[in-house]
């Protein structure tokens, strides 16, 4: 005789599973930008929660590492350049210092770079196309990676 949950208990058991799978971190696809060889090496993107939700936090999170048989170097400085793009249109625009993300220098090999921020409760609901550029402080790219981000319904209010 097999063990049965309660209807109810299954049905509950379900969406506790569904809710844990969307609160996980995903990994994310990425590319380059262009066909250059980086002195910056990206190996993985993650956004929690995916899909992002409007008027709610949401986190990227870069895992990289200078390329150190390409004469990569400690990085003493520089800055994140963001752009977000709905349908092929720039939305939105920022830049970060990049030693605000992370503690500078960063010696050679790997490091991760993490950013939470709200997105606005306005956001449409779709997939939108990210392109992250590091520059180091003499404004040289480092790397620069496209990604998509997609965003759910959710509230419409902020909290």
């Amino acid at each position: 005789m097999a063990f049965q949950l309660h209807p109810k208990l299954n049905h509950l058991l379900c969406l506790f599973i569904i809710t844990l799978s969307f609160a996980h971190a995903q990994a994310t696809t990425f590319g380059y930008c262009a066909d250059v060889n980086y002195s910056v090496k990206v190996s993985g993107v993650e956004i929690t929660p995916d899909p992002v939700v409007r008027a709610r936090p949401v986190t990227f999170k870069i895992s990289a590492a200078t390329d150190l048989l390409n004469a990569g170097e400690a990085i003493y400085g520089g800055k994140w350049e963001i752009a977000v793009s709905y349908f092929g249109f720039v939305v939105h625009k920022e830049i970060h210092d990049f030693c605000e993300q992370v503690s500078c220098p960063v010696a050679t090999g790997s490091f991760v770079v993490a950013h939470t921020q709200m997105l606005p409760a306005f956001a449409p609901p779709g997939t939108y196309t990210v392109e992250m550029t590091l520059k180091n402080e003499k404004n040289k790219p480092l790397t620069c990676i496209t990604f998509n981000l997609k965003i759910g319904l959710g509230s419409l209010t902020t909290i």
